[in-house]
């Protein structure tokens, strides 16, 4: 074999990396093993159930208490909830509900609070505990709150009595017991994040929390939220109570924007279908309003936790949005056939809406349940949303081609965009942006061609008639030459 077939050198640096010396296999047996015991788990890997250790994830706990205070007025047995930011940096939230259990447990032997507080994956959603409807579907979240704060308390108001116990760390310091009388029922969680989980910050944002208990009190209406925020040297007490739910979280999105239909569309049905030959009910809420604006905004719940990346319940809304725009444009002769197709994006356009829906199985992406997997929900949502918005759309035929129109326009814009992006980008190619009049040569080593400039027209063609076309170029200009 020659030389020129041996392999060349990298002409870059070469770095050999051997594998690491292997540890002998007769080592590695039952006892290098290791099992998390209780909430350890949670306080090793946080994030695995609150999504990090980070501002976001303090806040995700204030949500994790608060959303079974809001399952207890979703099965009916809450009307009020207070929440309170205290000075010493801790935090609680009272509701008027049921009160969590407080006798003990007949198979585990502890009181159903303590278990609810402390064992993963139990509580009343898995039982017989009324919830028809559950954001806390994993049967984790307060006890990771429980694990990641600093100290824990609850006080349960149940039987005509005051039941206390504490937390620290997630572990029992003091036990259940009796501190007083009560005339009515409730649970009020207090807990003070625990700053070696939470590095960065244990600083509750009263900005962030105030949104999300507006946000709750919009998706239950007639739920009363009072928040106060102690730490101030006057604290500024404030009430969230909507009436009309939904609708006026719609209305609020589009504060301040010129709307092309003053009252917002609301598409509601509650219905019970069969999942794996299992009865489940599900609740559809979608609202809608139309704006001036170039952008959309799209915000969609189940059981009432957000789900940012959205999920089924988002796709089934989108591609009935599309659907029936299109049918409503074909069917009034809205649309020439000089008119582009209207695609999704063009029919978002400008759309402020709130997608809600109540699940008595949801299916989550992650513990913290950005995103809805249930299937069966896209086919009920897209289906209510068809048959709603074709219903409105001939209700109110003016409103939907106002819509229609601001739809078209979003697509003529865009096809006139990727058409003169097409422009620029066959004028970028094609010459190289060499001047027009300009007879190039066919090399394409700059050093092996020439350019002859010359004064006319005339003269470019008597210069290119003569010229060797391989490596000479003629660039007639006009004037004199400098």
């Amino acid at each position: 074999m020659s030389d020129a077939d041996d392999p060349q050198p990298p002409s870059e640096s070469y770095e050999f990396n051997p594998l690491p010396e292997a540890s002998n296999a007769a080592d590695y047996d039952a006892s290098k093993l290791g099992k998390l015991e209780g909430l350890e788990a949670v306080r090793k890997k946080p994030g695995m159930y609150i999504g990090g250790t980070d501002e976001r994830a303090l806040h995700h706990c204030v949500s994790e208490v608060l959303d079974n205070s809001v399952d207890e007025h979703l099965a009916g047995h809450c009307r009020r909830i207070d929440v309170a930011i205290h000075v010493d940096g801790s935090i609680s939230i009272r509701d008027d509900g049921r009160g969590i259990p407080v006798d003990i447990h007949p198979v585990y032997g502890i009181p159903g609070v303590e278990m609810v507080l402390t064992t993963l994956h139990s509580g009343g959603k898995y039982g017989q505990g009324g919830y028809k409807f559950s954001g806390g579907t994993h049967g984790v979240g307060a006890k990771c709150v429980n694990a990641v704060s600093e100290w824990f308390e609850v006080e349960v108001s149940k039987g005509g009595h005051v039941h206390h116990m504490r937390f620290a760390q997630g572990k029992v310091v003091k036990k259940l017991e009796v501190i007083g009388t009560a005339t009515s029922t409730g649970t009020l969680v207090t807990f003070k994040p625990d700053p070696e989980i939470f590095k960065l910050t244990t600083v509750f944002v009263a900005a962030t929390i105030a949104k999300r208990l507006r946000e709750l009190s919009f998706l239950n209406s007639g739920l009363e939220i009072r928040f106060t925020d102690e730490r101030p040297a006057v604290p500024t007490p404030e009430t969230f109570l909507y009436k009309d739910g939904v609708v006026e979280f719609v209305k609020q999105l589009n504060q301040g924007k010129e709307v092309l239909h003053p009252i917002p569309v609301r598409i509601h049905k509650e219905m019970t279908t069969t999942l794996d030959e299992k009865p489940i009910e599900i609740h559809v809420e979608v609202v809608l309003q139309y704006n001036d604006t170039y952008n959309d905004q799209v915000l969609c719940y189940t059981n009432t936790i957000h789900n940012p990346d959205g999920g089924t319940h988002l796709s089934g809304f989108r591609s009935a949005l599309t659907r029936t725009i299109n049918q409503f444009a074909k069917a009034n002769n809205l649309i020439k056939d000089k008119d582009p197709q209207i695609t999704g994006d063009d029919v978002r356009e400008g759309l402020a809406a709130v997608i809600s829906i109540k699940h008595s199985d949801p299916k989550f992406e992650s513990q913290t349940k950005v995103k809805l997997l249930s299937p069966e929900v896209e086919g009920i949502v897209g289906s209510l949303s068809y048959e709603g918005l074709t219903q409105y759309f001939e209700t109110y035929p003016a409103v939907g081609k106002r819509i229609v129109d601001k739809s078209l326009n979003a697509a003529r814009a865009r096809e006139a965009a990727r058409k003169a992006r097409e422009t620029i980008r066959k004028g970028a190619l094609s010459g190289g942006g060499l001047p027009g009049k300009l007879a190039d040569c066919s090399e394409r080593d700059p050093a092996l061609g020439e350019i002859y400039i010359v004064e006319g027209d005339s003269a470019g063609g008597s210069a290119k008639q003569g010229r060797d076309r391989r490596y000479q170029a003629i660039l007639p200009l006009r004037g004199k030459l400098i």
